[in-house]
């Protein structure tokens, strides 16, 4: 079951569409309270014909085939490199040699952005839907991977389970580095990063994915109790490689 609402970001001055996923049971078991996962780039979750490049992660058939019972909000992306302003906290020079030479600094907004979730989206949700509020997670691919992470950082006694798919952590290397080794992270449960062997961004290509990603994986794993490094074989920088990896990415989470 879906539904989907609009939200005025206080924080940034924009409206965003919510796309809510609730368990079958939901309706059928009136006092029973669920664990609350939010994702990014919320178009893309659930339906292909919803996705922006005709491909979702199929996230609602997954938990539907597997019995899984957790409610998801998928918060939908800003439009074109606007994403990126919202996905980082800093701003990048990296985008300049990658993409275009008008796009030196991009990003910066990422702090508003988890400022919005965490305080304006998360209340809503929790007074909305029957939640278990101490059981929040987050999730999100490329750029929602680095936005994921920077929330653990930033939020770890909210975020306690962390899902960070082939992340853009090279985007902002350094400072998501030097945060994770200034933060306490032994609130978080679980953190799971990956990155396929295919993977290209422009001028990044499937080399810099999986160094990069093994690079935060070398810090988290001293700071978070259960953390999980893949590399999966042969993977492409897309929703249907992720469609891929959701049970194996769930299980852990949820297992």
């Amino acid at each position: 079951m879906f539904e989907h609402f609009s939200v005025k970001m206080t924080t940034l001055d924009r409206e965003r569409t919510i796309r809510v996923y609730l368990p079958e049971s939901y309706h059928e078991h009136p006092n029973k309270r669920y664990p609350v996962l939010f994702m990014h780039d919320g178009q893309n979750l659930y339906k292909d014909e919803d996705a922006g490049y005709g491909m979702s992660w199929g996230i609602s058939d997954y938990l539907e085939e597997s019995g899984l019972e957790l409610i998801v909000v998928g918060i939908d992306c800003n439009d074109g490199y606007k994403r990126l302003d919202e996905y980082s906290p800093w701003a990048s020079s990296e985008m300049r040699n990658i993409f275009a030479p008008e796009l030196d600094g991009i990003g910066g907004e990422g702090k508003d952005y988890i400022e919005f979730v965490v305080h304006e989206l998360k209340p809503l949700i929790h007074q909305k839907y029957r939640t278990r509020p101490d059981e929040t997670a987050m999730a999100g691919s490329s750029m929602g991977g680095l936005i994921s992470t920077y929330a653990a950082c930033i939020y770890p006694g909210i975020f306690k389970k962390v899902a960070s798919v082939s992340s853009a952590y090279w985007f902002a290397q350094e400072e998501i580095a030097q945060l994770i080794k200034e933060c306490d992270l032994s609130a978080v449960e679980k953190f799971y990063l990956d990155a396929g062997t295919n993977e290209s961004s422009g001028t990044i290509d499937s080399e810099r994915y999986i160094e990069s990603g093994k690079a935060v994986f070398s810090l988290l794993k001293e700071k978070v109790k259960d953390v999980e490094f893949v590399v999966a074989e042969g993977a492409v920088h897309n929703e249907l490689a992720w469609r891929k990896r959701v049970p194996a990415i769930f299980k852990y989470l949820y297992g």
